[in-house]
């Protein structure tokens, strides 16, 4: 198992989104470490019948990790999770440094 990823470079923060469909926010872990933002997982899933006759039962399990290398520029202390309906959005801010060193270049015709 391993959830699809989305990163996006926006205005004033970087976005990864994962998608995880079936799991709860108490099954994912995000983690920052020398320069790495980690997200990982581990789903279990176990499910009986019971009838008459006969007896079904099923287990599934899957466990995920994925890295990303964090940008420069990035504020680690307000790296921002949360999950809803499947999605884990994790914000990253941009410093205020690495806002403000952006230069726009001046294009000239030939």
């Amino acid at each position: 198992m391993s959830p699809v990823v989305d990163c996006v470079d926006a205005e004033q923060e970087y976005k990864i989104t994962a998608e995880m469909p079936g799991m709860d926010a108490n099954e994912v872990e995000v983690k920052v470490a020398n320069g790495m933002l980690t997200i990982s997982g581990e789903k279990k899933e176990e499910k009986e019948e019971r009838e008459k006759d006969r007896f079904l039962s099923e287990r599934r399990y899957g466990a995920f990790q994925r890295s990303f290398r964090l940008p420069p520029g990035v504020d680690a202390d307000k790296i921002d999770a949360v999950f809803a309906k499947g999605v884990l959005t994790v914000r990253l801010p941009k410093t205020d440094e690495a806002l403000s060193s952006e230069k726009k270049i001046a294009i000239k015709a030939a």
